[in-house]
């Protein structure tokens, strides 16, 4: 049964937030605005440049680029979503979190040197370089209606959510306050100030999050009858183990798995959606293009891939906690359950509301803020750089920076109105993080199948990306409309779910940009003066970016990178 987010407020417990917590939280919106106007004076003498502005002066160290990926990546979506999930499945959809660390590597080794090196500004400008300019108009429409959507409206969504529950206040009211403090530094800051208070906000994240971690271990120890001690990851096991749940500890399921993600569908689909995400998305790759030099926008995705391994503990395993707490009668979730059904998407608020004590729910309100500020602010400013970049400055070449950096001012105020206005039409998904995943297996597909060839493959050639990313694209969005319309129709009904959907979705645009490619093949490429362009902008064998050397032996991001591969193959060995 599924239930409009007014019902669940209502269905909610309502939690009384004591004055220290309404002080730790206020103290936190004023701060981090504060700071994120600060950093926009420091480089106030400066303001006109649009390199300033739009790639925070090309500055970013490893570290700002990686807690910056992180905190961009993660929105109030993970947290409520993911406990959502934690409890309804267990751990499966850590996956979407732990196989980010091999797409990060990707991005880090193979596809950060080009956009370096190449001297871009906007993911678009590259695959105009690579291709052509129709290419380019598609990636730039496809990545301002993603960061609408995908970033920005389905953080709002949950972000509203919650803090309607936990403020008691209608969720209109919080977003608009939080839009306009998100929109004041972003607006006026650019990237730089974006940067440094997504820093501050992981670190705020991750403390919140960590709590409910520890306090859901720490009520599910000791007994029920005299519940809090340090057994209970034990407890969880035993638990699990009596109401034959133990899957639920399980990240790769087997074939049939009732829960719709099979191991298969994991290792095909999830690459599929997450070389889009993460290499080919203006919001997320926008950190990468405003490092200071090659080695730290390699090294910035490594180290983001790092922390992409704490989400399975902080944000899914609380939700697994959750669901052990309420079967074993430690957890009352009577206030979100209807007909004997609980409705999972107000999980986390019932988690903070009783595993909380007054006082620690302001820093979980500050977490929650954070979330949802630093997604928001990431998405507002890769929506500026593309409309200046890859709109303002098309019609109007000679453009000066001051003009560019108004453009995407503007630009960012009305994407954030825009979406504000579709929050109420997004609530249709019954597990929210699965309906954000669904979308985009279907959007990705094409951009995945253009971007990998264009860079492992020298001979792919213009007028082949153009018809696949949009030949995909109408495939990708008449399949979701089928799908979404149909939904017991046969289109519906590949093992795997939306997952192995974009992996078909992939290998039929692969298929064809290789067909056309040898049908259509470009022209040699003209001496260009040094600048990469076309076929240049292509490694001459596949494996060519890992013959690029670090600067120093430990900070080789070659071995960085060896490095954490070896620890995700363990976790999921453990896990497995």
């Amino acid at each position: 049964m599924e239930h409009s987010t007014s019902e669940l407020s209502e269905l909610g417990t309502r939690v009384h937030l004591g004055t220290v917590d309404i002080i730790v939280a206020v103290i936190y919106l004023i701060g981090i605005v504060a700071i994120g106007l600060l950093a926009a004076w420091r480089h106030k003498k400066r303001e006109g440049a649009a390199d300033e502005y739009f790639l925070a002066g090309k500055s970013l160290g490893w570290a700002s680029i990686g807690l910056a990926l992180f905190a961009t990546n993660i929105s109030t979506l993970h947290l409520v979503s993911f406990a959502q999930n934690g409890f309804d499945t267990g751990l499966l959809n850590g996956n979407f979190e732990w196989m980010a660390g091999f797409t990060l590597v990707l991005l880090g080794l193979f596809f950060a040197p080009f956009y370096i090196r190449s001297g871009i500004s906007t993911l678009p400008d590259f695959l105009e370089r690579r291709y052509n300019r129709t290419c380019r108009d598609c990636l730039a429409f496809v990545s301002v209606l993603t960061a609408i959507v995908i970033h920005i409206a389905f953080a709002l969504l949950t972000g509203g959510i919650i803090l309607e529950e936990l403020l008691e206040i209608p969720m209109i009211y919080s977003l608009l306050v939080l839009c306009v403090l998100t929109g004041i530094y972003t607006i006026v800051g650019g990237l730089l100030a974006v940067v440094v208070t997504e820093s501050i906000q992981t670190i705020v994240l991750l403390t919140g999050a960590a709590l409910i971690t520890y306090f859901a271990l720490w009520e599910l120890g000791g007994t029920a009858d005299s519940p809090g001690g340090w057994d209970g990851w034990q407890n969880l096991l035993s638990i699990l183990q009596r109401e034959g749940e133990t899957e639920k500890l399980s990240m790769l399921r087997p074939h049939g798995d009732p829960d719709g993600m099979p191991w298969y569908a994991v290792l095909l689909g999830y690459p599929v959606l997450g070389i889009w995400y993460w290499c080919a998305d203006q919001t997320i790759v926008q950190r990468v293009l405003g490092a200071k030099d090659e080695q730290h926008a390699r090294q910035g995705p490594i180290f983001a891939g790092v922390l992409k391994i704490l989400p399975v503990f902080l944000f899914v395993l609380p939700g697994l906690l959750a669901y052990a707490l309420f079967v074993d009668g430690r957890l009352d979730l009577s206030m979100i359950t209807v007909d004997g059904e609980v409705q999972s998407k107000g999980v986390y608020a019932s988690m903070i509301t009783e595993l909380l004590p007054l006082g620690m729910r302001g820093i979980l309100v500050a977490a929650l803020m954070a979330a949802l500020m630093s997604t928001v602010s990431g998405a507002l400013n890769s929506i500026s750089t593309l409309v200046s970049y890859d709109l303002v400055k098309r019609f109007n070449p000679s453009v000066n920076d001051n003009t560019l950096v108004r453009a995407g001012r503007i630009a960012a105020a009305v994407a954030l109105f825009v979406a504000v206005g579709l929050v109420p039409a997004l609530n249709m998904f019954e597990s929210i993080y699965n309906g954000m995943a669904s979308i985009i297996s279907h959007v990705a597909p094409p951009i995945t199948a253009v971007l990998v060839l264009g860079v492992f493959w020298r001979g792919s050639s213009a007028r082949a990306a153009a018809s696949v990313l949009i030949g995909g694209s109408i495939l990708g969005i008449s399949v979701f409309t089928i799908n979404t319309f149909v939904p017991d129709g046969v289109l519906n009904q590949l093992p795997g779910g939306f997952m192995m959907m974009a992996f078909t979705l992939l290998v039929i645009c692969v298929i064809g940009q290789v067909i056309l490619s040898l049908m259509l093949p470009d022209p040699k490429p003209v001496a260009s003066d040094g600048v990469l362009n076309g076929s240049e902008l292509a490694w001459e064998t596949p494996l060519a970016a890992l013959k690029i050397p670090g600067k120093t032996r430990l900070g080789d991001p070659r071995l960085l990178s060896a490095v954490l591969i070896v620890v995700m193959v363990i976790l999921y060995w453990i896990f497995r």
